[in-house]
C-alpha cells in the first residue's frame, strides 16, 4: 500500500506527550480550592470531560468560582504554564512520528484539550513539524464521546477512513474510534484511561509504549 495513504491520528494528552499528571494536578488544585475530596468515580467523569464541562463541574457540583467561566480561566492558567515550560515528549514517540513522517505517512492529532495547550505542548516537544493539522473538540464542539474530531483531523490528511488509525490512551476514546470505523492502536498511560488489559481489549492493537514500536512493525499491520 501506498505510505501516503496511511493516516495516523494521535490523542495528544498521555499519548504524544507525558502530560497526563498535570491534568491530575489540576483537577486536584481545582478541589482543594473548592474544599472537596474528589471521589473515584468524579475522576472518572472528569477524564471524560471537556475544559468547558469541567469548569461546569467544578462550578455547578461544587461552588467553585463566581461561574463556570472563571473556573476555565483558572484551568486556563495553570495549564498554559506547563504546556509552554515543562511538558515533555512520552519515551519513544518523537522517534516514531519522525520515522513514519520519513516513509510518508500523513499524521495528525486530536484531542479534549484546548487548541493553544496542543500548540503549544507540541511545538515544544518537537512534533509540530509533523502533522498535518492539531484539532481539538472546541474546533467540532463535539467531545470525544463522537468522533467528530477525529474526522475533521482525517480530513485535514485527506486519508481513506479505512487505512486511517486513531492512536488512544482512553478506553472510552478508542470505542469511539472503532465504532465510527477507525483502525485503532491503544497505547498504555495510566489506569485512570484505561488498564493494559482493558486497552488491549479494546484496541486493534496494543502497546505499552511507543520504544515497543517501529515504523516498519507499524505499517506491516497495514
Amino acid at each position: 500500500m501506498e505510505t501516503s495513504r496511511i493516516g495516523v491520528v494521535f490523542d495528544c494528552d498521555g499519548t504524544l506527550l507525558d502530560s497526563m499528571g498535570v491534568w491530575r494536578e489540576v483537577e486536584g488544585e481545582l478541589a482543594r480550592r473548592a474544599g472537596v475530596t474528589l471521589t473515584a468515580a468524579d475522576v472518572d467523569e472528569l477524564t471524560t470531560l471537556t475544559i468547558p464541562e469541567c469548569g461546569a463541574f467544578f462550578h455547578e457540583r461544587y461552588g467553585l468560582g463566581d461561574s463556570s467561566e472563571a473556573v476555565v480561566r483558572t484551568i486556563d492558567e495553570l495549564m498554559l504554564d506547563f504546556y509552554r515550560t515543562r511538558a515533555e515528549a512520552r519515551p519513544g514517540a518523537l522517534t516514531f512520528a519522525r520515522q513514519l513522517a520519513e516513509r510518508g505517512v500523513r499524521m495528525s492529532v486530536a484531542s479534549s484539550s484546548p487548541l493553544p495547550y496542543l500548540q503549544a505542548g507540541l511545538a515544544r516537544c518537537g512534533f509540530a513539524p509533523y502533522l498535518d493539522a492539531i484539532v481539538s473538540v472546541d474546533d467540532v464542539g463535539k467531545s470525544k464521546r463522537e468522533p467528530a474530531v477525529y474526522d475533521r483531523a482525517r480530513e485535514a490528511m485527506g486519508t481513506p477512513l479505512a487505512t486511517t488509525w486513531g492512536v488512544e490512551d482512553s478506553v472510552y476514546a478508542v470505542h469511539t474510534l472503532r465504532k465510527a470505523g477507525y483502525r485503532t492502536l491503544g497505547i498504555y498511560d495510566c489506569d485512570i484511561s484505561g488498564t493494559p488489559e482493558q486497552l488491549e481489549a479494546a484496541a486493534d492493537r496494543f502497546v505499552a509504549s511507543f520504544e515497543e514500536l517501529d515504523a516498519n512493525t507499524f505499517l506491516s499491520w497495514n
